[in-house]
């Protein structure tokens, strides 16, 4: 429903503590906000490389998470409209320039009896 909003077009940049990788922000693709717990996976493809959830982090409104925390978060919410930014590590350091970006978001939704989310990608331009 609102997958061509979940890859924010702003905000594409490196990591600034020294890690070697970027931030992506993202959205919630669905009408109304749950709490993290509820939130299954997150999945980034750079380039047309998958990056481990391992090695990507999940922060909401100043609250940073591993993905292997978000099952037992249940007092903290991701809102639709929110932008979340999507950490993640990479071998070697992200080059200026253009760099195609999809991410897949799956939601568990408590009324769906399949799963909920989205997927969107798009072409970000990182700064130099």
């Amino acid at each position: 429903m609102f997958d061509k909003y979940i890859v924010c077009e702003e905000g594409f940049r490196v990591l600034d503590d020294g890690r070697t990788g970027g931030v992506v922000e993202v959205r919630m693709p669905y009408y109304r906000g749950l709490t993290l717990s509820m939130v299954e996976a997150v999945d980034l493809v750079l380039d047309g490389r998958p990056v481990p959830p391992s090695r990507t982090t999940f922060t909401v409104h100043g609250h940073t998470y591993r993905f292997d925390q978000l099952p037992h978060t249940t007092d903290d919410r991701w809102e639709m409209g929110e932008r979340a930014q999507l950490a993640f590590e990479t071998d070697e350091p992200l080059a200026p320039g253009e760099h195609e970006v999809a991410v897949t978001v799956r939601l568990r939704i408590s009324y769906m009896p399949v799963p909920g989310g989205g997927r969107d990608s798009k072409r970000l331009t990182l700064a130099a």
